[in-house]
């Protein structure tokens, strides 16, 4: 069964830092996709950055990129979202979430069969 566990999240003030962290079940295989996602009230969970654990690859979103890295650790099956210069409008829940696969795209939240708790992220002016 596949576990994710994600932490991280904080209130912070904008233009700062923060750096969540998705730890999954270890897994004998390394082809599959971790994605981290967010919800802000009243609107519908997008994907903000995606890694592909086998090769690498990664994917962000147009708004956060420059801003947000994502990485990942496998002596510590632990994927790694590093989020600075942040926003008000980062605030929201963000999830991170599995599938197997290699290829990032296309992201669609519907492929994304494991999801981890929410973390709340919220950026005060």
């Amino acid at each position: 069964e596949v576990q994710l566990q994600a932490s991280g999240g904080g209130l912070v003030q904008v233009g700062g830092s923060l750096r969540l962290s998705c730890t999954a079940s270890r897994f004998t295989f390394d082809d599959y996709v971790i994605g981290w996602f967010r919800q802000a009230p009243g609107k519908e969970r997008e994907a903000v950055s995606c890694i592909s654990v086998i090769d690498g690859s990664t994917y962000f979103t147009d708004s956060v990129k420059g801003r947000f890295s994502i990485s990942n650790d496998n002596t510590r099956n632990t994927v790694y979202l590093q989020m600075n210069s942040l926003r008000p409008e980062d605030t929201a829940v963000y999830y991170c979430a599995f599938r197997w696969g290699t290829t990032i795209t296309p992201i669609l939240v519907s492929d994304f069969h494991h999801w981890g708790q929410g973390t709340l992220v919220t950026v005060s002016s």
